[in-house]
């Protein structure tokens, strides 16, 4: 137990001196798990030396257990052949390996359990940096997360600032502003068409109510409609004779 007390111990101060030496969690989390696997490492290493400890010791009780029994059988065969002073002394022999035995048996069974209590340590050490390694991810990924978020909010904090959209808002202001001018100059123009037609029919009634006064004065002198219709007839002789006469002038140029 030992051994893991001043794993312990060793790790503590590792965290220490990596939170004084850093303010990235996520560089501290990846060095604790590198910590705590590389002590992993090194307790295995104490914990297989107590296990060959506690293998040597059970090496050597069942050795001083097979000596207390091949003295034994010499004891019997001493006794078979009747030489009890040789007896005795296998006998003597065998006493020395048992009790050598029981020491060992003591001590092999101490080592036995201690290494079995590091086993069990080593085991839940293990389990517990499997934990650790997990939980290290998972708190990485909040990590990120978290990071993640604080970007969108020191970005949606700076665009708090109104003056963009505002300029948009002023833009939008002009469109429309033009917009309108547009649909204004465009009203106008079918206005000011629309008055030339009117201008044009008034000037038309004006002349319809000019012939008509005309013919209303004519009326009044006499002047019959007939009278118009010949005059008429007789100018359009005029010109007709006037033509004939020039066509014959440019007949005789061309000859």
């Amino acid at each position: 137990m030992g051994i893991l007390n001043r794993i312990s111990t060793l790790l503590r101060a590792n965290i220490n001196d990596l939170i004084s030496r850093s303010e990235d969690p996520e560089k501290i989390l990846n060095q604790l798990i590198l910590d705590m696997r590389e002590q992993l490492i090194q307790a295995k290493k104490q914990v297989a030396v107590a296990i060959a400890d506690e293998k040597r010791l059970k090496k050597q009780l069942d050795n001083e257990i097979s000596k207390s029994q091949d003295w034994e059988k010499k004891a019997m065969m001493a006794v078979r052949a009747g030489r009890d002073d040789l007896a005795r002394e296998a006998l003597s022999r065998k006493k020395e390996h048992d009790d050598l035995a029981q020491e060992f048996q003591g001590q092999w069974e101490a080592q036995k359990n201690a290494a079995d209590r590091l086993r069990d340590s080593l085991r839940q050490l293990n389990a517990k940096i499997e934990e650790a390694t997990r939980k290290k991810n998972l708190l990485i990924a909040r990590k990120k997360r978290a990071e993640a978020q604080q970007t969108i909010q020191q970005t949606m904090s700076g665009m708090s600032d109104t003056s963009a959209f505002d300029a948009f808002d002023r833009m939008q202001g002009r469109i429309e502003q033009m917009e309108a001018e547009a649909e204004a100059s465009a009203e106008l123009a079918e206005h000011m068409a629309g008055d030339d037609l009117s201008a044009q029919f008034s000037a038309l009634e004006q002349d319809h109510g000019a012939d008509e006064a005309l013919s209303a004065l004519k009326a009044r002198m006499g002047v019959s409609r007939e009278a118009e219709e010949t005059q008429f007839e007789f100018e359009e002789e005029e010109v007709e004779e006037e033509v004939e006469a020039r066509r014959g002038t440019w007949d005789s140029d061309d000859l």
